[in-house]
C-alpha cells in the first residue's frame, strides 16, 4: 500500500513539484498527442479493467472447480486431502507458527483477496457507485435485499436443525467473477450500466459477507489481538503520515494487524479488509499532471543533450518521468491493478481447487434440508430479495433505475446474482468445519451456482433486446415505468 496521506493533505514529494491541478484527471493540455490522450484515458478506467479480469476469472474458477471434484471423486482424493493438511510455518527465535496448507490458502493467501476487496470499496466510497449516497441507495438496497431473503429463506427451510443453522450466512453472498462472465457472455444485450451496478452491488455484499463474519463466524474473542491489530494500524497511519511511497514498506505492518486479528478470534482475511480501507484513495498527480511533467522533463532532457550536460541530469530527469507515472495513479487504483490479476488468476483459483472439491458418490449427495435451504436461498432468494428491495425503494423515491436499465434488466441481474461460489464455500468452511454437512453446503452451492448460471444466461436471452446500451430515447418501456413508479 502506498503511503499517501489519508485525506490528501500532505505536501508532494519535491521531485514532483510543479503548478498542477491533480482534480482533473480527465483533462489534458492542448496540443498533447493522441497518444498520450489514449494512454490517460485508460489511465481513469478502472471498473472497465475489474469486470474483464472478472470475467475471464471465472472461466478459470469453473475449470478448477471441476478439477476438485474430479479429484475428490478420483483414487487420489486421500492424496490431495494429506497434502491439504501438510503442516507448514514459520520459526522466528523460539517462536513457531505451524498450521496446514490447508491453513495457509484459506486464511493466508485469501487475506490478499480480502485486501483487494477492500481496495475496492476503498475506491468506491471516494469516487464510485458508494460516493453519492442517492446513487448509492440503489445497490444498496438490492444488495441488502439479496442478502436477507435467502438467509431467512434458509432458516425457514432448514433452521429447525440447530446443526443445520450455522449456514444461513452460506447463501448470501454473489461470486462477482461469475456473475460477470455470464453478463459478458449476453455480451451487448447488456447495458453498460447494469454491469456497473452489479459491481457495486456485489462490493456492498461483499461488505455484509465481511460484517456476517466477522460477527457470527469469529471464535472467543480476546482483547490483547485488537491491541496488536491497533498497534499495526497505528504504523501504517504514521508511515502514511511521514510520505512513505513504497508499498512494500507496509507489508510488515499490515502483517502485524493480521496477527492480531488472528490471535483476538475475529477471521484475520478481515485484517486484509482493514488495510485496503486504509489506502489512500486519492493521487498525488492525476493524468494531466503526469502529462504535464512529463512534457517539461522532456524538454529538459532535450536541453541537455543540446548542450552535452552530464549523464546525471538525465538520470534524474527520467527518475522524475518515472516518481510521475507512479504517482498519476491513486494507490487503491495502482495497487488493485498490480493484484488483481493474481488474485482473479491465481489465489482463487487455488482456493476453489482446495475447498470445491466433493465427491458426487458420497454422502453429500443426499438430499437434505441443509442442501436444499442453499439452493433455495441462491436461486430464488436473490432475485426475490433484489427485485423487493429496487421496487421499494424506486416506489418510494429514495432511488431511481439507472437509464437503460429496466425491471427485465434488474431480474436478469437478481438471477445472476444467484451464483455463489467463492464467498458462499468460505462461509461453508466456517459453518461447518468438517463432516457430512460440509460436504452438502459444497454441493448445494455448486449445484446452486450451476443452476443460477442457466437460469441468468436464459433469462438474459429471452428478456434482453440483442443491441447495444439504449439511450436515453431508446430506454426499455420497464425502465420508463420504473421511473414514474
Amino acid at each position: 500500500m502506498a503511503g499517501d496521506d489519508p485525506e490528501g493533505r500532505a505536501e508532494p514529494p519535491r521531485a514532483l513539484e510543479a503548478p498542477l491541478d491533480s482534480e482533473r484527471p480527465m483533462q489534458t493540455p492542448p496540443g498533447v498527442s493522441p497518444a498520450a490522450r489514449r494512454w490517460a484515458r485508460r489511465l481513469v478506467t478502472p471498473i472497465e479493467a475489474f469486470l474483464r479480469i472478472e470475467a475471464s476469472s471465472g472461466i478459470v474458477l469453473l475449470g478448477m472447480a471441476a478439477l476438485a471434484i474430479a479429484i475428490a471423486s478420483s483414487a487420489w482424493s486421500e492424496s490431495f486431502h494429506r497434502l491439504l493438511e501438510l503442516p507448514l510455518g514459520l520459526r522466528v527465535g523460539a517462536a513457531t507458527v505451524e498450521r496446514p496448507l490447508h491453513f495457509w490458502i484459506n486464511d493466508g493467501l485469501m487475506t490478499i483477496f480480502f485486501f483487494v476487496v477492500g481496495l475496492e470499496i476503498r475506491r468506491e466510497i471516494h469516487a464510485g457507485e458508494l460516493a453519492n449516497v442517492r446513487r448509492a441507495a440503489l445497490p444498496l438496497a438490492a444488495a441488502l435485499g439479496g442478502m436477507a431473503a435467502p438467509a431467512l429463506l434458509y432458516l425457514a427451510i432448514a433452521g429447525g436443525d440447530p446443526a443445520d443453522r450455522p449456514g444461513w450466512g452460506v447463501p448470501m453472498a454473489t461470486d462477482i467473477a461469475f456473475a460477470v462472465g455470464v453478463l459478458a457472455i449476453l455480451g451487448k444485450r447488456v447495458p453498460p450500466a447494469l454491469r456497473v451496478l452489479l459491481l457495486a452491488l456485489a462490493i456492498i455484499d461483499d461488505i455484509g459477507s465481511i460484517v456476517v463474519i466477522a460477527t457470527f463466524y469469529s471464535g472467543a474473542l480476546d482483547t490483547s489481538g485488537f491491541v496488536v491489530a491497533a498497534g499495526g494500524v497505528a504504523a501504517i497511519l504514521v508511515l502514511q503520515r511521514v510520505g512513505v511511497r513504497r508499498a512494500w514498506i507496509y507489508v510488515l505492518p499490515g502483517a502485524v494487524v493480521w496477527l492480531g486479528m488472528y490471535r483476538s478470534g475475529v477471521h484475520p482475511t478481515i485484517a486484509g479488509v482493514i488495510v485496503g480501507l486504509l489506502t489512500p484513495a486519492k493521487p498525488w498527480l492525476g493524468p494531466a499532471g503526469l502529462v504535464a511533467l512529463t512534457r517539461r522533463s522532456v524538454e529538459e532532457v532535450e536541453l541537455a543533450l543540446e548542450v552535452e550536460l552530464a549523464p546525471e541530469r538525465l538520470a534524474l530527469e527520467t527518475a522524475r518521468i518515472d516518481l510521475a507515472s507512479r504517482e498519476a495513479l491513486a494507490p487503491t487504483v495502482r495497487l488493485q491493478a498490480l493484484l488483481h490479476p493474481w488474485v482473479a488468476f491465481v489465489i482463487m483459483p487455488i482456493f476453489a481447487l482446495a475447498n470445491a472439491g466433493v465427491a458426487v458418490d458420497a454422502r453429500a449427495a443426499v438430499p437434505s434440508l441443509l442442501g436444499a435451504g442453499i439452493v433455495v436461498g441462491l436461486v430464488a432468494g436473490k432475485p426475490l430479495g433484489i427485485l423487493a428491495a429496487c421496487f421499494a425503494v424506486v416506489r418510494l423515491r429514495i432511488a431511481t433505475l439507472p437509464r437503460g436499465v429496466g425491471w427485465r434488466e434488474l431480474t436478469v441481474l437478481g438471477l445472476v446474482a444467484g451464483i455463489g461460489f467463492t464467498m458462499a464455500l468460505f462461509v461453508a468452511a466456517l459453518a461447518f468445519p468438517t463432516g457430512d454437512k460440509l460436504e452438502q453446503a459444497k454441493l448445494a452451492i455448486l449445484t446452486a451456482s450451476v443452476l443460477a448460471m442457466i437460469v441468468g444466461l436464459t433469462a438474459g436471452r429471452l428478456l434482453l433486446p440483442p443491441h447495444v446500451a439504449r439511450g436515453a430515447a431508446a430506454s426499455s418501456s420497464e425502465a420508463e415505468t420504473a421511473g414514474e413508479v
